[in-house]
């Protein structure tokens, strides 16, 4: 076998190695067919979707004192840390919300604080989920630094999953805050 006739054997066999190698696009839905599609056509309606909105849909039930419980977690004892508009920092004014929470966790050291992050309508989907993160994390990093245990306290994000479509100022101002759950487990 000469020279030229072994350099195409490998070149064929080079392309049969790559063209084996590549798989097929996967193939997308039409967005006209799903929820998030441009004109909503799916057979989900977005708009009746959100049992989050109400806790005894969470399987919460309410105590007298308007507080939500199961045996996982108390929801509403302790009060929301409100932030400015696009802002992620925990001002002056809304700290001793937090303290509260350490003086909870000190009358119930089994007990752990969930920091849950929300944000108004305003922005991308993507874009509130973060920024409820940071809104979550800063509560989180601020208990920490008053002395509770970083295992005590979690931080999540909702983003605008709750949050009030086109709602006036101060509606908008209620939706931008970290809710303290407290975890019993």
């Amino acid at each position: 076998m000469n020279i030229a006739s072994k350099k195409l054997c490998l070149v064929l066999a080079s392309a049969v190695f790559v063209l084996a190698g590549c798989k097929k696009k996967p193939v997308r839905p039409d967005p006209s067919s799903t929820v998030l599609g441009p004109t909503g056509g799916g057979t989900v309606n977005p708009e009746t979707v959100n049992p989050a909105l109400d806790p005894t849909a969470q399987g919460l039930t309410q105590r007298t004192d308007g507080v939500f419980e199961d045996d996982q977690m108390i929801k509403g004892l302790l009060k929301p840390v409100y932030f400015d508009f696009d802002k992620s920092n925990v001002k002056e004014s809304e700290r001793a919300r937090i303290k509260e929470a350490k003086d909870y966790l000190e009358k119930n050291p089994q007990h752990r604080i969930l920091f849950e992050g929300h944000c108004d309508w305003r922005g991308t989907d993507e874009y509130n989920l973060s920024l409820g993160d940071r809104r979550a994390t800063a509560a989180k990093k601020y208990l920490i630094s008053l002395g509770v245990a970083a295992d005590k306290v979690e931080a999540n994000s909702k983003g605008s999953l709750e949050a009030s479509k086109n709602a006036d100022d101060a509606t908008r101002a209620k939706d931008r805050r970290a809710e303290i759950i407290i975890l019993k487990k």
